[in-house]
């Protein structure tokens, strides 16, 4: 019976790259080059600004994904908590340093690219819990002194987050800490009394809701409430995913997005901009590419021998997994509008950059999937 070959750290360079898992690497790949001409139809087909942008922080940050492959999963584990504190202290600067826009404080300047931090912490609260659970005993994941770090972790840049204000990021960064969680064997019952905690304390979460988080709430209820405010960009959604019909009305020829009746297409509704312009028949292409992804991380989870990469790899999908539903899911009227980028496919170099990160982690483990980690 064929058994994958084990890498160990003294393999050469060429065993680590035929190591790779090319499905996954050769997916994503298409999904930049789609995203590149995506690019280019909210720009009116003119090779322009986003265009440009998008087109260079696709290739930095696919070589620099090809790169940070070929680093050991023991690097990753042995830095997790390095990093998560990194990130942290981050957003920690975003409260005092950062950039407002549109009302949200949610960017740090680095003059070459302004950061968001918040997208970086899906990442890293992912790996300092994997690291967490893969220390303790499977007896103590839910002795209540070993739950306290958890909590605190995941509680933590969660508030900051909220605080920006940012509630999409917040709840997509809490999911994946959840994920983790409940993957390590943490029983349902602590995941019910948070529900309930949850429950009790949203007529004062509400209390705080700024007027524009409110108004994204009874738009989602009603967007025909206020058609010409705020219930305009779900409408005008809906209108041109609707109007792409079975095979679309040609690139460069969306109506809705290329009359800039939709807002916002390059980012959170570059899904919409897409449907209208390639239909039902190229949406379901993309879901496609998305399936294949999600399919190889889990598959290479399940190869991993370290609990640590198998945590990873798992909390890392599901969490892939949720950022592509919640973006369909907003531009189909299915969800309030909370800020949600398509992963890889939409313009933003933060979301891009924390993507390509976690796919990175995950070839990571697909290379040295015969690695065993010690926990010390």
């Amino acid at each position: 019976m064929f058994q994958p070959r084990s890498i160990q750290s003294n393999t050469t360079l060429r065993d680590k790259i035929m190591s790779m898992d090319y499905v996954l690497l050769l997916s994503i790949l298409l999904l930049g080059v789609i995203s590149m001409f995506a690019m280019y139809s909210t720009d009116g087909g003119k090779f322009d600004y986003h265009t440009k942008s998008h087109i260079l922080r696709f290739g930095i940050f696919f070589i620099m994904f090809l790169i940070i492959s070929l680093f050991q999963i023991r690097f990753w584990y042995q830095t997790s908590t390095l990093l998560y504190l990194g990130f942290f202290i981050l957003l920690l600067g975003v409260k005092y340093f950062g950039l407002t826009s549109s009302g949200s404080q949610r960017w740090l300047n680095f003059y070459f690219m302004n950061l968001q931090p918040s997208e970086l912490m899906k990442i890293g609260l992912i790996l300092f819990l994997a690291k967490y659970y893969h220390r303790i005993s499977t007896q103590d994941v839910n002795r209540i002194k070993f739950l306290f770090l958890p909590i605190v972790a995941l509680v933590a840049p969660v508030l900051l987050v909220v605080a920006q204000p940012d509630l999409g990021t917040s709840i997509l960064i809490a999911f994946g800490g959840v994920t983790v969680s409940w993957l390590a064997g943490v029983r349902v019952k602590f995941f019910a009394y948070a529900s309930i905690l949850f429950v009790l304390l949203t007529p004062i979460a509400i209390a705080f809701l700024k007027p524009y988080q409110k108004s994204r709430i009874l738009t989602f209820l009603n967007p025909e409430r206020d058609p010409l405010g705020a219930g305009y960009q779900i409408i005008q959604s809906k209108i041109a995913i609707g109007s792409g019909g079975l095979f679309g009305k040609g690139f460069l020829n969306g109506s809705q997005s290329y009359l800039d009746y939709l807002p916002e297409k390059h980012t959170d509704f570059i899904f919409t901009l897409f449907s209208e312009e390639f239909g039902f028949f190229g949406s379901l292409f993309i879901l496609l590419l998305y399936a294949v992804i999600l399919s190889r991380i889990i598959r290479i989870g399940h190869m991993t021998r370290s609990n640590f990469g198998k945590l990873y790899c798992y909390g890392f999908g599901t969490a892939f997994f949720i950022y592509v539903v919640v973006n369909m899911m907003m531009v189909l009227g299915l969800l309030p509008i909370v800020g949600a980028p398509l992963p890889i496919m939409s313009y933003g170099g933060s979301s891009l950059l924390s993507i390509m990160l976690g796919l990175s982690i995950v070839m990571s483990c697909k290379i040295y999937n015969q690695e065993q980690i010690s926990v010390y």
